[in-house]
């Protein structure tokens, strides 16, 4: 079946981690991505590792699949012709250069419109395009800090932590996916393309949702509780004979299931622990009756006994375990691939599953500059003389 975004074409400017998972997602779903990369050194992951196989980096190889790549020198003034040609051909641009950076190309987005009025124009920066700090750089990790997440992530009595993958980064590249989608479906009504606007340090206000409550609604600023949660108990990661569970009674109904399981049926009666309001309250001494119970059994035995009962708890699982698991695998999120120079190779899977035009991961990840003339001859009708003589100029 053809994939939903077939024949709509894509010009992805970015690089690093943001912007490439966002073009990734719309190569998945049938665009035509092409990946401008700069001569020589490419995409910064390029050069991310170890590891690398046959001198590729895994890191690159997971994020930037489903494109071709185009090298292009944009310093070069025939390079900037190139690119405005592209720009008059193309559906969707997304960059993730600095703000100002594209207008000094000459192609910023009030230039581009004019151009090619009916562009898709994403731009992906740290703090958007706007406001007192748009112009600061913008990485994970300092995202992550600022926007809010670190100061809620680890141990109550330890230091802040980001999340262990660069959740900043792909929530942004997920939310101008959605952006582009969107503009998209504006398009077919008006005709017109449009700016979508993404700012990581936006998207991790957007996350912050009920902790951001708390606080509209305390004046209190919410900080780290471990694995608990603030506003349900027992919610959280208990300790058991042989490793740890992380066990969610969301409602009143799944904790009298849980105490009938545990043989704690006494607490469902006790005032401090009847309701969920109850035992937010009394959390603390909830879970020094929780804890020994909890160590009687095995990781293993919990998980039988709670699942039988319809009780969400679940595993620690390595990614190595999550990556090999049955239900993983059932649902293609490991896919295999054939890389011109890494071989046979793994990457994760398209997670929106349609029923009649499903995305797939049927193109490896380029070789950098792999396809840089057969896009020139397909979109801009070059012939090999031309890209012959452009290489020797050294435009590509």
């Amino acid at each position: 079946m053809p994939k939903p975004l077939k024949g709509l074409k894509v010009l992805d400017l970015t690089r690093v981690l943001a912007g490439p998972y966002c073009a990734m997602l719309l190569g998945d779903m049938g665009a035509d991505v092409v990946k401008l990369e700069r001569p020589r050194s490419g995409d910064d992951t390029r050069g991310y590792g170890p590891p690398f196989i046959n001198g590729e980096s895994a890191y690159f190889m997971s994020i930037n699949r489903s494109k071709r790549s185009l090298t292009v020198d944009l310093k070069h003034e025939q390079g900037q012709q190139i690119l405005g040609d592209l720009i008059k051909t193309a559906d969707v641009l997304v960059e993730n250069f600095r703000p100002g950076q594209m207008e000094a190309f000459g192609y910023g987005y009030e230039a581009t419109k004019k151009i090619n009025p009916r562009l898709i124009y994403c731009s992906i920066s740290g703090y958007g395009h706007t406001g007192p700090d748009a112009k600061l750089p913008g990485y994970d990790l300092i995202i992550q800090g600022e926007g809010g997440v670190a100061s809620l992530t680890g141990d109550p009595d330890g230091p802040p932590y980001k999340v262990g993958t660069s959740q900043a980064d792909i929530v942004g590249g997920m939310m101008a996916f959605q952006g582009i989608l969107l503009a998209l479906l504006t398009r077919n009504q008006t005709g017109k393309g449009q700016k979508v606007d993404i700012g990581m340090l936006d998207c991790q206000v957007a996350l912050l949702t009920y902790q951001a409550g708390i606080y509209f609604a305390t004046g209190k600023s919410p900080t780290r509780t471990g694995n608990r949660h603030p506003t349900i108990v027992p919610y959280e990661t208990f300790r058991c004979k042989d490793g740890y569970l992380n066990l969610g009674c969301g409602n009143d109904s799944l904790w009298r299931s849980f105490c009938e399981e545990a043989g704690l049926q006494a607490l469902t009666e006790d005032p401090r622990y009847r309701s969920n309001r109850d035992r937010v309250e009394n959390a603390d001494e909830l879970r020094t009756v929780l804890e020994p119970v909890m160590m009687q059994r095995t990781v293993e035995e919990w998980i039988k006994a709670l699942r039988s009962r319809g009780i969400p708890s679940g595993s620690i699982q390595s990614v190595q375990e999550v990556c090999e698991h049955p239900q993983t695998l059932a649902r293609e999120m490991v896919v295999g691939l054939q890389h011109p120079k890494a071989g046979a190779i793994r990457v994760t899977g398209v997670p929106i599953k349609l029923s009649e035009t499903p995305g797939a991961v049927d193109r490896p990840p380029p070789v950098l500059g792999e396809h840089t003339a057969e896009i020139l001859r397909e979109w801009l009708n070059m012939s090999e003389a031309q890209v012959g003589k452009l290489r020797e100029d050294g435009v590509l």
